[in-house]
């Protein structure tokens, strides 16, 4: 079964209700992003707060995985750029 996912700026875009995961999950990093606030706005619902979170994958320990994180309070399109400039500069260096 070939799915076809979603991408942004040529990465894969993986959606579960309020959870993103940013990246190709057999790169060294990957992006977090948890949307922990939204709002009406013209019948739409629009995210309004989000924490961006990027995980090292080859760390077999949770807890450890956390390289670094932000809370913010800006919609999807501003967190998706964070988390592109995250992933770009780690997945380079």
């Amino acid at each position: 079964m070939n799915e076809k996912f979603y991408t942004y700026k040529g990465y894969p875009l993986v959606r579960n209700g309020n959870q993103i995961y940013y990246g190709y999950m057999c790169d060294p990093y990957v992006i977090w992003i948890q949307i922990l606030g939204t709002e009406e706005k013209d019948g739409e619902k629009l995210t309004s707060k989000v924490r961006v979170i990027q995980m090292d994958t080859n760390e077999p320990d949770p807890m450890k995985a956390f390289v670094k994180n932000t809370e913010r309070e800006c919609g999807l399109y501003e967190a998706l750029d964070i988390a592109n400039v995250w992933l770009e500069k780690a997945l380079n260096n």
